[in-house]
């Protein structure tokens, strides 16, 4: 599998679930776009860019589950976060509600539109290692309280990679008349999605992860109720358009300012490419990213010695364990660890060691895609030992 893209084969590479990775037959897709937007920049941005993207708005609509009337595309789920997060208006005497799992530029957006309106982020403190869904569910219902304006909720969390029961969340919460934001960033490609069935408020995603779109492709889908409501972070041009033949939610989220459309135009192509690979289609290709995933898991608990850290049930396409504490001070995905170098440039293996739940605090996170196999988790497992043993003595 792995000759459909364009990763180091020297490189064994378990860290899909950050940016994913584009496979060629893509990439060829979005230079012929960009090939045809150069020819004539203003034919196409004015006048072909809008059919376009409503083509590519209807076949992801149909892949996620969700009306395209209510689809934005974005260039990524923070993105997304912001747009809802900023639009709320929030009241000095409001919360919002995340978890302690909560990626950390979603908990950085929460708490920077808390403080500019006096208002309060409060925190579930869902354990790691877990035995069940239950656990996830009962302590964020606790902390809902009448202050409680917002409640964003994960559906694959990314330090920790567990597939949270959104579903029974989202039903508990909004029957108490609170909002939803779903941080969907690892999902789509992950897991089946029907959008319409969850009926969350507020969900946004990336589509560069697992979907195999080109950087830069992601969504924001919003009820029908809430549409109205909600801006996007860059206010442009649709925000005083007398134009009636577009919504005003696609007539600003379509077009914030000059920008390279391609990723988005792609993602069709990315569904379909996808599809390709196996016989089966996406529900083989959740299938076997799911199986492969619970294998790398188990081979890794058994060289670590310790139990598995979540049920099957929570585990989609990623599994991570908590290893013992570093001593850099990282602080976000975007931080290397000591550890993380090491098993990059000793072993050759690509794989994330992320802070969680706080500096010194670390978790290895492995992810399974249709090019990795289960001699790629027995050489992490025996990499990172022989490693963390150094760092012992």
């Amino acid at each position: 599998m792995k000759q459909h893209w364009l990763l180091d084969p020297d490189i064994t590479f378990l860290n899909h679930g950050s940016f994913g990775a584009t496979p060629i037959a893509v990439l060829a897709k979005q230079d012929e776009f960009r090939t045809r937007m150069e020819r004539e920049p203003v034919r196409f941005m004015i006048r072909e860019l809008e059919v376009l993207l409503d083509d590519a708005r209807a076949q992801l609509g149909d892949f996620v589950g969700a009306d395209p009337a209510g689809i934005a595309f974005i260039p990524n789920a923070t993105y997304g976060i912001n747009s809802v997060v900023r639009s709320l208006d929030l009241d000095k005497n409001e919360e919002i509600v995340v978890t302690a799992h909560e990626y950390n530029a979603t908990r950085n957006v929460a708490e920077f539109a808390a403080q500019l309106a006096g208002a309060r982020v409060v925190v579930a403190e869902v354990p790691f290692p877990i035995a069940s869904p239950d656990e996830v569910f009962g302590r964020i219902i606790e902390k809902i309280s009448d202050r409680t304006r917002l409640v964003i909720l994960d559906h694959v969390t990314s330090q920790t990679a567990l597939v949270v029961p959104i579903a029974r969340i989202i039903d508990e919460v909004q029957s108490r008349g609170i909002d939803v934001l779903v941080d969907g960033a690892h999902a789509p490609g992950m897991l089946p999605l029907d959008l319409r069935a969850l009926d969350a408020a507020y969900y946004t995603a990336n589509l560069h992860k697992w979907v195999c779109a080109p950087k830069g492709a992601a969504f924001l889908y919003v009820r029908e109720n809430r549409r109205a409501s909600v801006r996007p972070i860059a206010i442009s041009h649709g925000a005083n358009s007398s134009r009636t033949d577009r919504s005003r939610f696609h007539l600003e989220f379509d077009w914030t300012g000059t920008f390279d459309p391609t990723p988005w135009l792609c993602v069709p192509e990315a569904l379909r490419t996808l599809a390709s690979f196996v016989v089966g289609g996406w529900p083989e290709i959740m299938r076997r990213n799911h199986v492969l995933a619970l294998r790398g898991r188990d081979i890794i608990a058994k060289r670590f010695g310790v139990s598995p850290p979540a049920p099957d049930a929570m585990i989609g396409s990623m599994a991570a364990f908590r290893i013992p504490d570093g001593s850099a001070l990282t602080t976000s995905a975007l931080d290397t660890d000591p550890l993380q170098d090491a098993l990059l440039f000793e072993f050759k293996i690509e794989v994330p060691i992320m802070p969680w739940p706080r500096p010194p605090n670390r978790v290895l996170r492995v992810s399974a895609q249709l090019y990795n196999e289960e001699r790629d988790y027995e050489k992490v497992a025996d990499a990172v030992t022989l490693l963390l043993q150094r760092e012992r003595s």
